[in-house]
């Protein structure tokens, strides 16, 4: 059960709403610690002088801020507190914006808002009147002695929230070395046609239950097999063969043709749930063997969601069919 981790209220004019602050992540991450390997204890991790050689107790440490190679300007922890932005409790609105108008690199972390005691009603006038208007708010609010700026936005039935990245912290594309310059690139007409015909051929709806972790979900059924004593032998590195660039031309053509086949196999694509479009193309690629890469069939996971399927039933005969048939006779 997700527990609150910051309760305030939201604040837009003179209205406020008192709300409860959730995480909206679950991270699913695998963390390994680390082990000694002659003992198989975990190690610990001190603090060591490299000039003396001897550990520094934690009360002795300091921030220092390196303006130099080896020269650091030391902060003293009181000079600090002074300018810790003023605690409250209050996410402050500023401003109302098109959601469109934000660009997805500014978001930081999903939260969501949740009514506080005495806050139900002052909560859902904000929200409806944010869906009625298609207005996201712009605030600023105090989390963990920083300041920080936020997006909230109605999702469903709840307002979420996202911490957001300062504008100066935001890279522009233009400043890395191999930016792109479209000057010195000329795409066709025909190109681009063939181009969006692929796009086109492999548009799908966004269903994020199709994407799956499949690194993490195969390290932990090796994780798994392991406590129970298997021995996992160690699969050497399939050799990366070197194939000839294809023509661009040749290899749009190639891929809306192999996508355009698989649409006929599956029924002209009439599948309410699809593939991923990376998936779909790849299924319509035909497989090549590759030297070095032959491994055993791998056995399915057992309990792992997506690890098999049951097979597709034959579609049922029509009554009307039979009924034309019957007459027939």
């Amino acid at each position: 059960m997700p527990r609150a981790i910051w309760t305030g209220a939201v604040s837009f004019g003179l209205v406020t709403v008192p709300v409860k602050l959730y995480s909206a992540l679950n991270r699913k991450a695998v963390r390994f610690h680390q082990l000694s390997g002659k003992t198989g204890v975990r190690v610990t991790q001190k603090r060591v002088d490299p000039h003396t050689g001897e550990e520094v107790a934690f009360q002795d440490i300091v921030k220092g801020y390196e303006i130099a190679p080896d020269r650091y300007v030391v902060i003293e922890p009181g000079e600090l507190d002074g300018l810790q932005p003023k605690k409250n409790k209050t996410i402050q609105i500023e401003d109302f914006v098109e959601l469109v108008q934000i660009d997805p690199i500014f978001y930081e972390h999903p939260y969501y808002l949740a009514p506080a005691a005495g806050g139900a009603k002052a909560y859902r006038l904000l929200l409806e009147a944010m869906e009625e208007t298609g207005r996201v708010a712009i605030a600023r609010v105090v989390m963990r002695s920083k300041e920080q700026l936020v997006a909230i936005r109605p999702m469903g039935d709840v307002l979420g929230m996202a911490t957001m990245m300062f504008a100066d912290e935001i890279v522009a594309p233009d400043q890395f070395d191999e930016a792109p310059d479209p000057s010195e690139v000329d795409t066709t007409s025909r190109e681009l046609d063939v181009a969006k015909q692929l796009i086109e051929s492999l548009a799908g709806e966004f269903e994020p239950d199709n994407y799956r972790d499949t690194y993490r979900e195969e390290v932990l059924a090796l994780i798994e097999r392991k406590a129970q004593g298997e021995q996992i032998a160690v699969q050497p590195p399939a050799e990366e063969v070197s194939e000839p660039a294809p023509d661009l031309m040749s290899a749009l053509k190639a891929s809306l043709d192999a996508v355009r086949a698989r649409g006929d196999v599956a029924g002209n694509g009439a599948a309410k749930r699809r593939k991923p479009a990376a998936k779909r193309l790849a299924a319509a690629k035909p497989s090549v063997k590759k030297p070095g890469t032959s491994r055993a069939p791998a056995e399915p996971a057992a309990g792992k969601p997506g690890a098999s399927r049951a097979p597709t039933k034959p579609a049922a005969k029509k009554p009307a069919a039979s009924s034309r048939a019957r007459s027939k006779r």
